[in-house]
């Protein structure tokens, strides 16, 4: 194996000592991918460590995050806000160097990864980001937005579905500034790669329209610097750079899974810097390492000194263009009254509504990028007048993601963590399912990503129980810093889209039903933004509450004007737990008063959950068992969902409770 610098053994020798230092982490991908880190990070990437947030600045995911180590150190080599006692805290109780990657967290870390597959997506929704701003913004000598997406992948990585769905999805839109390195090892937490996995990923990712190449040598630095360049060079093709590296190299370990996780001890530790050619103390930076990064400094202000100086030059030539992508970077969701403006009509699916509220937001504020799993026509995804996004041409707002949930979940984070655009993207809420892990994953970063899930109940009839949620929303709603927001009516759609725009570190599920709906007059735009509120009141303290979300409202509307003949009947719309419960306890006693035991939530789906509205003398008309393919009417009756049976079950609760 050629030499490597010494910097590349700096680099190696403070991923030991962190390691060993927390006694936990991973050590062998690091001691092994350190010359592909080093090459990007010192002499290939577009990046200024004084300001992280440089908005032309080149991205950079650690798709194998459980390798967050090497990330770390070169974010302090290269002189960004890490230091080396933030090394020494690695893996330790609220330092800034935690066990996986935080996006926000640490400077430099542009998203968060640990789930594998997943930064991969993130980086090819990075990749189209860059490519949509470019076509929108870029005039001849005006290069404003222009920099290239760059992530480190293992093989587990590359196992994931959510990887290889994305992959495709970069391939058949030609992201030419998408530039993957695998480190290819050979090897997995349990073992050689050869026991699950034999297929040849150059031929595979060919097969996806990419171009792909190959550098024999993980350790030879000239020739993965070559490699880059060489992709580089290429426009059409996203670049797969297979990079053959030593699992643990250096250690009498390398080369098997033994080295994948965990310290390795004094003794051995003290080899694999012997074997590096290291021989200074734990945690030390020779000058000559020090000299050699801060390159990456002075090169990096340059570089933005000179984009600064371009966007001046810009501003003049193109004022107007200026102006908005100024207004994008700055990232300011404000929606005019206009915007806002009520729906009249009698009726009005809520999907609809959110189509409709979708291409509203657009005319208003065009950074939205997204689309639907293929069912654009029935998610109400799609922003009319405007293109679909292709390949060579990524000025239109929509992207055809095929049937590829996950993905496209990912893909929207990515795009929306890269700044200046917000990402939203659709399917039906069945269909969560397969995009779970990316939408906690937005959750879990904060990244304000709209998702829009249409068929929201059994009303969906005849496609059956496939199609039928019942445990989604609960389950969704268990999911911490995600907004499920699930409208009554078109005119609660627009409040949800609202504050859905209105986000910068929560994600908004949007849960909306295929049927129409009345168009109700009483919905109050502030109760709806405070997640719940009184839609119809008789009296502050009334005989019997009917709390209900989505079409179920309206149900509730119809079946109070029966039992207003009786009783004193309050009507709640509670589109969002989540908000509601933010409230105050003046606004949800006032809601919700406590001195009215007789409360029926009325939602059709799981009755988990619900107790904590209803309270101990309160009962849940839900539905807890799968669906059936059957008219939806008939699905209603027999589950004893109509207007009647809510009704009955009113006044059974009523004199149970006397």
């Amino acid at each position: 194996m050629k030499e490597t610098s010494s910097s590349v053994a700096a680099i190696r020798s403070l991923v030991v000592d962190s390691v060993e230092n927390a006694n936990h982490g991973h050590m062998g991908m690091p001691l092994g991918a350190a010359p592909m880190g080093y090459e990007l990070f010192r002499n290939q990437m577009k990046h200024n460590p004084k300001n992280p947030k440089w908005f032309n600045r080149d991205r950079f995911v650690l798709t194998s995050g459980h390798g967050s180590i090497l990330l770390y150190i070169l974010l302090h080599l290269s002189g960004y806000d890490v230091t080396m006692e933030d090394l020494k805290a690695f893996r330790k109780h609220d330092s800034r160097t935690p066990g996986h990657p935080e996006v926000f967290h640490t400077p430099g870390v542009e998203a968060t990864t640990g789930p594998l597959g997943q930064g991969f997506s993130m980086t090819v929704g990075l990749a189209i980001a860059e490519a949509h701003l470019r076509a929108r913004f870029n005039k001849q000598d005006y290069p404003v937005v222009d920099h290239y997406t760059y992530t480190i992948c293992g093989d587990g990585d590359l196992e994931e579905g959510v990887a290889l769905e994305s992959a495709a999805i970069a391939g058949n839109l030609g992201l030419g500034k998408l530039i993957v390195l695998y480190d290819s090892n050979d090897v997995t937490s349990d073992g050689p790669l050869t026991l699950s996995s034999r297929e040849n990923i150059q031929e595979k990712f060919q097969a996806m329209g990419w171009q792909t190449l190959y550098v024999k040598d993980g350790n030879d630095l000239q020739e993965i610097a070559q490699a880059i360049e060489q992709a580089k060079q290429e426009k059409t093709q996203p670049t797969l750079i297979e990079v053959k590296n030593i699992i643990g190299f250096g250690s009498h370990l390398q080369g098997t899974e033994k080295i994948h996780s965990n310290p390795v001890g004094k003794t051995e530790a003290a080899y694999i810097k012997e074997t590096i050619g290291w021989s200074h103390d734990e945690f030390f930076v020779p000058e000559e390492v020090v000299e050699d990064f801060s390159e990456v400094l002075r090169k990096g202000e340059v570089d933005e000194e000179n984009w600064q100086l371009l966007i001046e030059r810009y501003a003049k030539e193109y004022p107007a263009l200026y102006e908005e992508f100024k207004k994008m970077i700055d990232e300011k969701c404000i929606l005019s009254e206009t915007a806002l403006t009520p729906f009249t009509e009698e009726t009005m699916a809520t999907r609809t509504a959110s189509g409709k509220m979708l291409n509203r937001i657009y005319e208003e504020l065009p950074i939205l990028v997204g689309g639907s799993a293929d069912l654009a026509s029935s998610n109400k995804t799609t922003i009319n007048g405007q293109p679909f996004m292709e390949n060579g041409n990524y000025k239109g707002p929509n992207i055809h993601f095929g049937v590829r949930e996950f993905a496209m979940a990912s893909i929207e984070n990515g795009l929306t963590l890269h700044g200046g655009l917000k990402g939203y993207c659709g399917t039906f809420l069945v269909f969560s399912d397969y995009m779970r892990s990316a939408i906690r994953h937005a959750a879990l970063m904060g990244v304000p990503v709209t998702f829009v899930m249409t068929h929201d109940s059994i009303q969906v009839g005849q496609d059956g129980p496939t199609h039928q949620p019942i445990e989604h929303l609960i389950s969704l709603r268990a999911m911490p810093n995600l907004v499920v927001y699930r409208p009554a009516d078109a005119n609660e759609t627009i409040i949800g889209w609202k504050l859905a725009m209105e986000s910068k570190n929560q994600p908004y599920l949007l849960a909306l039903g295929r049927h129409e709906v009345p168009v109700l007059k009483e919905v109050d735009k502030e109760g709806a933004q405070r997640g719940g509120y009184i839609l119809s009141e008789d009296s502050p303290i009334p005989d019997i509450l009917l709390i209900a979300t989505g079409s179920e409202v309206s149900m509730a509307v119809e079946a109070k004007k029966e039992l207003s003949k009786q009783f004193k009947v309050n009507v709640v719309s509670l589109p969002s737990w989540e908000l509601f419960d933010q409230q105050n306890e003046e606004y949800k006693e006032k809601v919700l008063p406590s001195e009215c035991p007789n409360r029926l939530s009325i939602e059709l789906g799981s009755t988990i959950g619900w107790s904590k509205y209803v309270g101990n003398f309160g009962e849940s008309l839900g539905i807890d068992s799968y669906g059936k393919s059957s008219p939806a009417s008939e699905l209603l009756e027999e589950f004893q969902f109509t207007v009647n049976h809510i009704v009955k079950a009113a006044k059974s609760m009523y004199e149970k409770n006397k």
